[in-house]
Order: structure tokens, then C-alpha cells, then sequence
């Protein structure tokens, strides 16, 4: 069984490099968990930070989906794809961040949709995980969020427990899940509990 896990920037360097520099013959398993995070606070409209947003956050994800899927077709293979809740469900002073996450949530759910028409049999699971206990992500929401940041090890029991069992979608923490209905069949309740997880005052100081 071959399997690739790419976090880190170090993917959206890879990605150039793949086509004349790695085989990606017998591969089983893609996981695409790479990101480049911005600070939460005011969108400070800046072009050129959300363009590398975007490039990092989505475009990376389609050029390594791109090499890998002919070798997952082989393999009958699975896609797993780390998003986030603010994919789902947008919230204050993320702007860039989040519009990166909506587009995977698009691109991969309509390519999902392709392999189906087409009878390919490549599983594609989308992980949308919620504020995860590690350094970095910490950082960039330190006296924004009240949110509680969840455990990673049990973030990552979740994601690879979608991708082994090729669920569509994979929820962590599972509350995620009723929150993203509430967004189509609630969206001013929804709207409220969101403000609840914001230290407004903070943000606004950014």
C-alpha cells in the first residue's frame, strides 16, 4: 500500500516538482493537509495575501489531485481532503482563509460528482475539522475565538478513519455537522451562535 500525507508548505513546492521527479505508480491513499494560515482579524485588503491564500489553500490541492488521480484510478484509491469548518460555514474576520476553504468544498464536491458519471472508483472524503491544539493555529486565533481547540490525535483518528472506511464526509468535532444544517435551515440562530465563539472587541482591534 502506498500512501502520501503532505503537510505543510512543503506540498506546494512538491507539486511543481512531481510531474518530472516522482512516480506516483501503485498509490492508494492521497491526504492533502497542507495550509498556509493567515492571523484572524479585519480583512486588511490585501490582494496579494489572499492570492497566496488561494494558491496555497486550494490551487496546491488541485495541482497534486491532478497527478495523483490517473494512479488512484489504477488503484481504485481514495482522496482524502483536510478542510475546515469555516469552509462550510463562514464567520467573521477570515475572509481570505475561508473563501480558499469554500472553494475546496466546491471543487472537490463537484469532481466527486464527475468520477461518479464517469463509473470511476475513487473515493473522495472531505474532512471538516474544526480549531485543532497545535502551536501555530493557536496562534493565529490567540483572544479571537472562545472556541476550545480539540485534541489533533483524535482529529487524526477521525480524518484517517474517513479515508480508510471512504465516507463522503467526516465531521470533528461531530457537532460540526449540525451546525452546517443549521446554516441552510437556520441562518439567523446560526449567525448568533457564531457571534457567541467571537471575542468581537479583540477582533476589532486588530
Amino acid at each position: 500500500m502506498k500512501v502520501l500525507l503532505f503537510t505543510g508548505l512543503g506540498a506546494l513546492f512538491f507539486s511543481y516538482y512531481w510531474a518530472d521527479n516522482f512516480d506516483s505508480g501503485g498509490l492508494d491513499y492521497l491526504v492533502l493537509n497542507h495550509l498556509g494560515a493567515a492571523p484572524a482579524g479585519s480583512w486588511t485588503r490585501s490582494v496579494h495575501r489572499t492570492s497566496w491564500l488561494m494558491q496555497v489553500n486550494f490551487l496546491s490541492y488541485v495541482q497534486l489531485t491532478s497527478l495523483a488521480l490517473p494512479s488512484l484510478t489504477d488503484s481504485k484509491g481514495s482522496l482524502v481532503v483536510v478542510s475546515s469548518l469555516l469552509g462550510r460555514v463562514p464567520t467573521s474576520f477570515s475572509s481570505p482563509y475561508s473563501a480558499a476553504k469554500f472553494a475546496l468544498d466546491s471543487f472537490f464536491g463537484s469532481l466527486q460528482r464527475e468520477l461518479d458519471v464517469q463509473d470511476v472508483n475513487v473515493a473522495i472524503t472531505m474532512c471538516i475539522l474544526g480549531l485543532r491544539d497545535h502551536a501555530s493555529a493557536a496562534e493565529g486565533v490567540r483572544g479571537v475565538t472562545r472556541i476550545k481547540a480539540a485534541l489533533g490525535p483524535k482529529a487524526a483518528l477521525a480524518v484517517i478513519r474517513g479515508g480508510a472506511t471512504r465516507v463522503s464526509r467526516v465531521f470533528f468535532p461531530w457537532r460540526f455537522h449540525m451546525l452546517c444544517l443549521l446554516r441552510t435551515w437556520l441562518p439567523r440562530p446560526k449567525a448568533w451562535f457564531i457571534r457567541q465563539e467571537l471575542n468581537v472587541t479583540a477582533t476589532a482591534a486588530v
